[in-house]
């Protein structure tokens, strides 16, 4: 079996009340995220995933942010859940599972939305972006989530998330678009990932789960530079580290969970195997994105999972074994 961790679809009646309360400044964005039909078309979405054996999916809702839509956001991620759930009960054969969409920009409502979610639609974790409405995700104001799938002990998905007011964002249209699926969205993910660690979140709630998009960023290939970068006297003075750190930084850095959307690259999956280990890699295609559908990236990635030169028990934990005990799922 196949478990996609990490796939994307936006439900019709979601689409269709995003569309209607967007302002008009980012029409243009659900527009592009929308763009490819399996995002919504589930009878298109079918035939694609019946190109390979065995795989079923876990359900994310992708950008733009509904925590930008200020009163409006609650009513969307309820919406979208719902029919997240919906597609649960419809199609177990499909999909195993959903992460919550949940409104960042009030948190009491996003506690709220979270327990709902996991107790009554019976989700398996959250998502939330790597700079909830523009915030660092290390704010104070988002540790009673961090404390709460710590005691739910389920997953956090975090997609990357861009701010286009920093400059290299302020170029064309195609030019945003490339630079931010190319580059921005890894960068974004690591930032977010050091916030957590050098914050000190992950050592107030050690048995925090968190699944992070494309490998885990730039984490793996720097990890001698993220390592040394601490060990350094100078740098130390210089970054004044708040936290009282009970392991070395690195350590935390291994303890996220990481996908393998690197659109087929082997070398870049084994620096994450290596990296982050064999019980933290998981099974993830990033569809419908990334051309055809869907199918080109499921297929690459499949085929560079079962390139790697690893033992055959551990591409099963990345495909299959790591979702299930993570979500606690039986299938």
């Amino acid at each position: 079996m196949k478990i996609d961790i990490f796939s994307h679809v936006i439900p019709p009646k979601f689409l269709k009340a995003l569309q209607d309360k967007v302002p008009p400044q980012q029409k243009d964005a659900v527009v592009r995220t929308a763009s490819p039909p399996t995002t919504y078309d589930l009878d298109l979405r079918f035939r694609i995933m019946d190109r390979f054996e065995d795989l079923m999916q876990v359900l994310t809702v992708p950008s733009p942010l509904v925590e930008t839509l200020g009163p409006n956001a609650i009513e969307l991620a309820r919406l979208a859940n719902d029919e997240m759930a919906e597609l649960l009960v419809k199609h177990p054969d499909r999909f195993v599972s959903a992460a919550a969409l949940i409104p960042m920009n009030d948190m009491d409502a996003a506690l709220r939305e979270t327990d709902r979610a996991i107790k009554e639609l019976r989700f398996r974790g959250v998502q939330i972006f790597s700079s909830p409405n523009g915030e660092p995700i290390d704010s104070p104001k988002f540790l009673p989530l961090f404390e709460k799938m710590s005691q739910y002990n389920l997953p956090i998905w975090i997609h990357p998330e861009i701010n286009f007011a920093v400059p290299e964002m302020k170029q064309t249209m195609v030019d945003i678009a490339h630079l931010m699926i190319t580059f921005r969205w890894p960068y974004e993910t690591t930032i977010a990932m050091a916030r957590l660690v050098y914050s000190g979140v992950l050592e107030r709630y050690p048995n925090l789960m968190i699944i992070t998009h494309h490998c885990g960023g730039m984490v793996p290939f720097f990890a001698g530079r993220v390592a040394q970068s601490h060990d350094t006297q100078e740098m130390r003075v210089r970054t004044k580290f708040k936290t009282e750190f009970t392991v070395h930084p690195i350590e935390h850095f291994r303890k996220f969970y990481a996908d393998t959307v690197v659109q087929g690259n082997v070398s870049a999956l084994m620096c994450g195997y290596e990296f982050f280990g064999a019980d933290r890699l998981l099974f993830g295609t990033d569809m419908p994105y990334y051309n055809q559908l869907g199918a080109r990236t499921t297929r690459n990635t499949i085929r560079a999972i079962q390139e790697m030169d690893i033992p055959e028990a551990d591409k099963k934990k990345i495909f299959e074994e790591n979702a299930k005990r993570i979500l606690r799922i039986t299938l």
